[in-house]
């Protein structure tokens, strides 16, 4: 057997080019600004990825089924906004955190009931409640923020262990968890059954109504969350945050390989689309300082992703 047909036969070879392409960035970088790899900066400049990262961990599994959740952003602007009026109340930041992770989790399960039993397509509930969490977020708030959450608080994501952020582990924890979901799982290997045919997933006896009702609670929950590190680490609550998040974390879990009309996409892909994006995105604002240039070179990415994808597609079929 050639090189070339082992290549076609090679599972993970869209992962393979991301790593490469990691790996090329990492060595370029270096080269042109060589205190950009060392290990302090790499940590400090992480402090701005793991909010949107948690969000791509169920990002992933939502496209993998061709569904998609455009209100994540929204939704943890909604989250952030309950934890600060619970805040000003009881002044406990664990129960504003249980109220934040509830209210993702709420919000979530609305967009799963109307996709899953009102049968609405995800994009147009999402889109919806896109507009809908956030505007409830703004009226309630009436635009003020809430802040000083204390200091103890503020470690959850300023702390540190062993020099890694503490986001981090919950990070990595989630993705060890999501990893082997879908790989060690029935009902996760069920999402690309979905993914590739919804109909005759049905006809297998596939509960696709139940577990479409919990991935977007789940993606809800991990918007609570995310609005839970984001007020520990910015130690304020307001409307805004969040947003644009839902574009970043679709432009990395498609870059991560994951298809956009599903049945494809896992976590490896998805991590490393995280890695690429973000040290591509730090790498152009320190060297370069231009926020254009940061676009255009993710927009970009984000293209060749999805030409990779459509060539392996076809060799494939070939």
């Amino acid at each position: 057997m050639s090189f070339l047909d082992q290549a076609k036969r090679f599972p993970w070879r869209h992962e393979a080019v991301l790593l490469l392409l990691v790996v090329l960035l990492l060595v370029v970088a270096s080269s042109l600004q060589p205190g950009f790899l060392k290990l302090r900066s790499q940590l400090l400049l992480s402090r701005h990825l793991w909010e949107f990262a948690i969000l791509a961990l169920g990002m992933t599994l939502v496209i993998i089924t061709g569904g998609i959740d455009l209100s994540i952003g929204s939704n943890m602007g909604l989250s952030a906004v309950a934890f600060g009026i619970c805040y000003s109340t009881t002044g406990d930041p664990l129960v504003s955190s249980l109220v934040a992770l509830a209210t993702g989790t709420a919000g979530g399960a609305t967009n799963g009931l109307l996709i899953s039993k009102v049968n609405v397509h995800p994009l147009i509930v999402t889109l919806a409640t896109y507009a809908a969490f956030r505007g409830i977020a703004e009226g309630v708030s009436q635009g003020a923020s809430y802040s000083q959450f204390g200091e103890a608080f503020s470690r959850l994501a300023r702390g540190q262990w062993l020099g890694v952020p503490l986001p981090g582990y919950i990070f990595v924890c989630l993705a060890i968890g999501f990893a082997i979901f879908l790989w060690k799982t029935p009902t996760g290997r069920f999402l690309y059954a979905i993914g590739h045919n919804e109909q005759a997933a049905r006809f297998s006896g596939i509960a696709v109504d139940r577990i479409k009702l919990s991935l977007y609670t789940m993606s809800g929950t991990l918007a609570g969350l995310a609005s839970v590190i984001y007020v520990s680490r910015f130690d304020t609550a307001k409307a805004d945050a969040g947003q644009g998040f839902e574009l970043d974390v679709i432009t990395a879990v498609v870059v991560g390989g994951t298809s956009i009309f599903g049945g494809r996409g896992n976590i490896v892909g998805t991590v490393l689309g995280l890695v690429l994006i973000h040290e591509t995105r730090q790498f152009v604002g320190r060297y370069w300082r231009m926020d254009e240039l940061r676009s255009i070179v993710i927009g970009f990415l984000l293209i060749a992703s999805v030409l990779v994808y459509r060539m392996v597609r076809k060799r494939d079929r070939d």
